[in-house]
């Protein structure tokens, strides 16, 4: 159906924007951190989509990147989540926030989400553990990183060793905490390595 709308941001609220494609207004639902990164009224504006149909309701989810989208889908996959319940999580945590949560197991952290309790955020934790480095993006810095830049090599590298793509993901994001933005390759990987294997 609807996967994109590029347009003129309209109107917003809370937890929702107008996206004004060609004279015809979208109303799209949104996460707190899409609706920051849409910007003020007049700007223009592209969001991927998704398109949820009930039985007595239609509506258009947007997403400031497609691996929020692709985040998205994966909570809606976990039992007892619904749009409503993932979109205050994706509002919470940012998406490498949430993937690190769920590669370490970290259900206090995803229970940050209102609405969202203990016995839920445990849930999702368990459920998208594995499937969270199977995203097409990859998790945490991966999806933010530009291909060939030394975060992914150094990712890159880590997986090459045998690691999993979320363990390498997490331990060159923590690497990265620790030597600053500008790290070199070689450093990116021996600190990145010490934390994978510990």
């Amino acid at each position: 159906m609807i996967a994109r709308l590029t347009g003129t941001l309209d109107d917003f609220g809370p937890d929702w924007a107008v996206i004004d494609v060609s004279g015809v207004g979208y109303l799209v639902h949104c996460s707190a951190k899409t609706l920051d990164a849409l910007g003020v009224r007049g700007d223009k504006v592209t969001v991927h989509t998704e398109l949820q149909v009930s039985e007595n309701d239609m509506r258009l989810i947007g997403f400031s990147s497609g691996a929020e989208r692709e985040w998205f889908r994966l909570l809606t996959g976990v039992q007892g989540v619904g749009s409503k319940m993932a979109l205050a999580v994706l509002s919470a945590l940012s998406i490498e926030e949430l993937a690190r949560a769920c590669g370490a197991g970290d259900a206090a952290m995803v229970a940050r989400a209102q609405g969202v309790g203990p016995k839920l955020a445990s849930r999702i934790v368990n459920e998208l553990k594995d499937k969270a480095g199977a995203l097409p993006a990859g998790p945490g810095i991966a999806a933010t990183v530009p291909a060939g830049s030394a975060s992914a090599d150094a990712v890159s590298a880590l997986q090459n060793l045998g690691f999993k793509p979320q363990v390498a993901t997490m331990a060159v994001a923590r690497a990265i905490e620790e030597l600053g933005e500008g790290a070199e390759l070689d450093a990116l990987i021996r600190v990145g390595l010490k934390r994978a294997a510990g």
